[in-house]
């Protein structure tokens, strides 16, 4: 018997017991979502497109399967927001083709510096100012819809899927994933140090960019930039060595 069906009163008030215990964990996936879309989307148009998924998932819900209810909502409340961004035209062409423009002048100079270039390098290299050329940078931070995807097991953040563009060009299907680990802490050595902190805090130690704006004690816009940069600084390296172009 469904432990929430004694009767229709008891079922409705731990209904809403579930429902307002689980409105954190709502607020938490749509704010982590919201932090890699452009500042055109709205957080609370994603926390309530979450609630929506939330109570599904608890009408659905049947502990016979043996899986918690928090990774159940989790896995509804991120499929219904990623549902709902999926009709929007959020990431314009104009964000992809600065990105792209972004890697190819990274790969241009590292080719010919032999080293990671500076901000100021990859700046000139655009014919653009360091300001126009951070303003890139926070523009194409959320170019990628298929990065938004994450385990439902773990809530583990998954660099891999961070540097490609989509779910059809993850790496993943293209080689093992033990090599790809490879490639990926190759590339992560090679970028500047405090970009390597960043993507370590906010990918490994899940940590916002607020909360990691306080421990490199810069400015949360900063750390947004860095965090573009140095995924866009991984793409690159991969890319110069990936058996296949993307596309193909």
């Amino acid at each position: 018997m469904h432990p929430y069906r004694a009767s229709p009163q008891t079922e409705n008030e731990e209904r809403e017991r579930l429902i307002l215990e689980h409105l954190p964990q709502v607020r938490l996936i749509a704010r982590r979502i919201h932090e890699r879309l452009p500042e055109s989307v709205s957080l609370d148009d994603l926390v309530s497109t979450g609630i929506v998924g939330l109570i599904s998932a608890i009408d659905h819900f049947d502990p016979a399967h043996n899986v918690k209810l928090k990774t159940y909502a989790e896995y509804k409340i991120r499929g219904a927001i990623l549902d709902s961004l999926r009709g929007l035209d959020w990431a314009p062409r104009q964000q992809r083709k600065r990105a792209k423009q972004i890697e190819a002048a990274i790969a241009a100079l590292e080719q010919r510096l032999h080293t990671a270039p500076t901000e100021e390098q990859i700046a000139a290299q655009l014919s653009l100012s360091i300001d126009e050329y951070h303003d890139w940078l926070v523009d194409v931070r959320g170019v990628n819809l298929g990065s938004l995807e994450s385990s439902t097991e773990d809530d583990s953040r998954d660099l891999l899927k961070y540097i490609s563009d989509d779910e059809d060009h993850w790496p993943s299907r293209l080689l093992e994933r033990s090599e790809l680990e490879r490639l990926l802490a190759q590339a992560i050595e090679k970028i500047p140090p405090m970009e390597r902190t960043v993507l370590s805090l906010y990918y490994h130690e899940e940590m916002t960019l607020r909360e990691i704006s306080k421990i490199v004690e810069l400015h949360e816009s900063r750390v947004s930039q860095l965090k573009s940069q140095g995924i866009l600084r991984l793409r690159s390296y991969i890319e110069k060595r990936w058996p296949m172009k993307r596309g193909q």
